[in-house]
């Protein structure tokens, strides 16, 4: 009754495995209906008409609403998602082999599910459009961040995949357009001490023992009559703390264009895909687990600020 993966009567829907619920170890209840009645954020006619409809699975197949209780078994069930606004951009495939795929992602859509982006993921348009269950991400980018991400397509390979990245045996670049400071000083490593606190939408930089480290470079610059004085910088991080690309750009005076969080929040709708944050994932490098020979993806998209400036500040 423990078994991990989902039973074959209750396949991944839209590319999302069902929920495991598993059942404690007690004779507290008579029936698996009485238990979930009190595990879910639903009232019992909900839960019933869940039954009824077959929605509940053991790995034998549908329950029954009486079906009695196993103690410390599990019931699989595919939760109802929210409502979620269609990102109108694809998610590219950069690189594909037998064990990873490596997405280009679109801005404003997440990595993986959680909260209110569900179906809306990479992660679960992928499993969905090209048939891989077992689909896994060796890493993230936040939802406004384009570019590449690998993925893993065997669950047997994940941890290895997932190593790499803990090894610090993984190379990234990312592209920005900011604005631009001739008394900047570029290249430029720039360290500090980055804490993310949970419940806070934003990253903030603190005294102490840096933990965070970005080499700054800029690539080219110009005077455009929509923004200002602009350029387009190279960021190579050396650490991966959350937001630390945007927070090290901030610091330095230059934002990043389009960014809600930095240097003030700022409140955009889910459905607002105008004027994207300027942020690229660009190049993503690794050593190949098995040759040991180097793999490097690069990103085909490009950034609407640098080529069509004009358009992308008509954006909020």
């Amino acid at each position: 009754m423990g078994c991990v993966r989902p039973p074959p009567s209750l396949p991944p829907r839209f590319g999302l495995d069902p929920a495991r619920m598993r059942l404690p170890v007690s004779d507290e209840w008579a029936t698996v209906r009485d238990h979930v009645v009190g595990r879910v954020p639903l009232s019992p006619a909900q839960v019933d008409a869940m039954f009824a409809a077959g929605r509940f699975h053991d790995q034998h197949g549908p329950l029954p609403i009486d079906a009695p209780y196993v103690s410390g078994g599990s019931v699989w069930f595919h939760r109802d998602l929210p409502d979620e606004a269609p990102v109108p951009f694809a998610v590219e495939v950069a690189f594909r082999e037998d064990r990873v795929l490596v997405a280009d992602k679109p801005h404003f859509l997440a990595t993986i599910p959680r909260g209110r982006h569900v179906r809306e993921t990479a992660l679960v348009r992928l499993r969905d459009e090209h048939g891989l269950p077992d689909l896994s991400p060796a890493h993230r980018l936040d939802r406004p961040t384009a570019g590449v991400v690998l993925f893993v397509i065997a669950r047997e390979d994940r941890g290895t995949y997932q190593n790499l990245f803990r090894d610090r045996r993984v190379s990234k670049t990312y592209e920005a357009i900011a604005p631009y400071r001739p008394d900047l000083g570029t290249p430029q490593v720039v360290r500090s001490r980055i804490v993310k606190e949970r419940g806070i939408v934003t990253a903030r930089e603190v005294d102490g023992e840096p933990n965070a480290e970005t080499l700054v470079e800029v690539l080219e610059y110009r005077d455009d009559p929509a923004l200002g004085a602009i350029a387009r910088y190279r960021l190579t991080p050396h650490t991966g703390r959350t937001h630390q690309l945007r927070l090290h750009l901030c610091s330095l005076g230059v934002p990043i264009l389009g960014d809600t969080f930095y240097p003030r929040v700022r409140d955009v709708g889910l459905d607002d895909f105008r004027a994207p944050l300027q942020l690229l994932a660009r190049t993503l490098s690794w050593p190949d687990p098995r040759t040991d020979e180097p793999v490097t993806v690069h990103s085909r998209r490009r950034l609407q600020a640098w080529d069509d400036p004009a358009g992308w500040a008509a954006g909020p």
